[in-house]
């Protein structure tokens, strides 16, 4: 087949989109205006990149001039805020449930007697451990305050012995340490999880535009008055004759509508007609010998139909990366990399959920299954549970999700700046699965273009 007709195919086939998404406002906002929102949303969530003045309450049982000092440590900490003083741990209790505060400092009786005596002097924190972050932040910060308290008294009574102020706290403190963070060294919240969730939250989008971009044609029984549209008219030639010879390239709409009608009725389930061998009034073959679908126009077919969709995201993607991009420079080899990777997942994503819809003749079941699998995946990413804790079937299962290679790749490129060397495997593995996908997808829609008496699932 020339590639003329090809490019024909692919042509129609943008054109009945675009009228499809002209016509139905909803579609064209999943296409469009969600993803685009979605991105500027988690942004802006995101927008304040470090987790400060995370609200705690005290009860200071002491009231002792120690105790006075560790609640303005604690009040000044950046990550911590001292919200209110509470009397009562039913008190300080009910804050908690009720997400006032998420973690209480309990200052014991005889705190400040028991510093100032030598003697052990506990803090007590009580955190809600339900909240991850805000526990390991709080933890931390109370460490560090008490850390700071005992250093303090420590130092005073070692001078007060004697010892010069330098000396002290040598020590106190004779081993150190000096911690050097190679990535993300400001705790910046937008590069570590905004970066990483918006490509986690497109590829969700892009799963379910990939189901119902096909799936709708299939729930419609309207599959083959696509491919109808997008084929060429000598391929019809035998089954009816009213058929023009040739449409042109242009898609003029008075013929190409001409076209549809014919072969929409042609195209229509046998189940349909009075019996399985009912004919056309042209007297032509029966409905279930339709001439086989050439791969070829179907692919490009397929490649028009998603194209609108390829570059609304494609051009999202972009954006993404754009707010992703860090202060300091970053090297364009590895944007282009990473913008690619993106790329490549999207497009992963609409043949996958493609995939799902025509293996199941549904578009429900299509629509289950790239939530089953999509929705969970930024979870098994590696990115805020560490890949390596967790369970070898779930690191198989892991491994299978193209979400976790690409974040592999993200992570590396743009937070790390690793050479892109080293990310070529997956961009190459990227590549090989989104072709493999898309001829999967091809021979899927050949297989439900005939059985057209399967069509109308929902």
């Amino acid at each position: 087949m020339r590639l003329t007709q090809l490019s024909e195919a692919f042509i129609r086939s943008a054109a009945y989109e675009r009228r499809f998404l002209h016509k139905n406002p909803w579609d064209l906002t999943m296409v469009v205006w969600i993803p685009l929102l979605t991105v500027l949303l988690i942004w802006w969530i995101f927008s304040q990149t470090q987790i400060t003045n995370l609200p705690i309450g005290v009860i200071d049982q002491d009231n002792g001039p120690v105790a006075n000092t560790a609640v303005r440590y604690l009040d000044a900490s950046p990550t911590l805020s001292v919200k209110q003083m509470y009397y009562s741990a039913a008190e300080a209790e009910a804050a908690i449930l009720q997400r006032d505060i998420y973690a209480v400092v309990i200052i014991p009786e005889d705190f400040s007697r028991n510093i100032l005596s030598s003697k052990s002097a506990p803090l007590i924190l009580q955190v809600n451990a339900q909240y991850g972050t805000h526990s390991g932040i709080i933890q931390t910060g109370v460490q560090a305050v008490a850390g700071t308290l005992s250093a303090g008294v420590e130092i005073q009574r070692l001078i007060k012995q004697g010892m010069a102020p330098s000396q002290a706290a040598i020590a106190y403190s004779p081993i150190s340490i000096q911690r050097i963070s190679l990535f993300n060294a400001a705790t910046d919240y937008q590069q570590f999880l905004a970066s990483t969730v918006i490509p986690a939250l497109l590829h969700i989008l892009a799963m379910v535009i990939g189901a119902t971009t096909i799936g709708r044609e299939l729930r419609d029984k309207q599959l083959g008055h696509w491919y109808g549209f997008i084929a060429s008219a000598q391929a019809y030639d035998s089954l009816s004759g009213s058929i023009s010879a040739n449409i042109s390239g242009n898609v003029n709409n008075n013929v190409a509508d001409n076209t549809v009608q014919n072969i929409t009725a042609l195209s229509q389930p046998a189940a349909k007609l009075p019996n399985s061998t009912a004919k056309d009034n042209t007297n032509q073959k029966p409905v279930s010998t339709l001439p086989s679908v050439h791969m070829g126009v179907l692919l490009f077919g397929l490649l028009g139909k998603y194209f609108w969709p390829m570059l609304a995201y494609g051009l999202w993607s972009i954006l993404a990366l754009w707010l992703a991009t860090p202060q300091e420079s970053v090297a364009s080899s590895a944007v282009f990399a990473t913008y690619l990777g993106l790329l490549l997942l999207m497009m992963l994503s609409f043949w996958l959920g493609a995939i799902f819809t025509l293996g199941s003749f549904s578009l429900r079941m299509g629509l289950s299954a790239t939530g089953f699998i999509s929705a969970p995946s930024y979870a098994f990413a590696g990115v805020t549970f560490p890949y390596i804790a967790i369970t070898d079937s779930a690191k198989h299962w892991s491994d299978a999700l193209p979400l976790t290679h690409y974040l592999k790749l993200h992570i590396a490129q743009m937070q790390m700046q690793a050479p892109v060397a080293i990310s070529l495997p997956i961009l190459y593995g990227l590549a090989i699965a989104t072709v493999v996908a898309m001829m999967l997808t091809a021979l899927l829609t050949r297989r439900a273009l005939a059985h057209p008496e399967r069509w109308g699932a929902r």
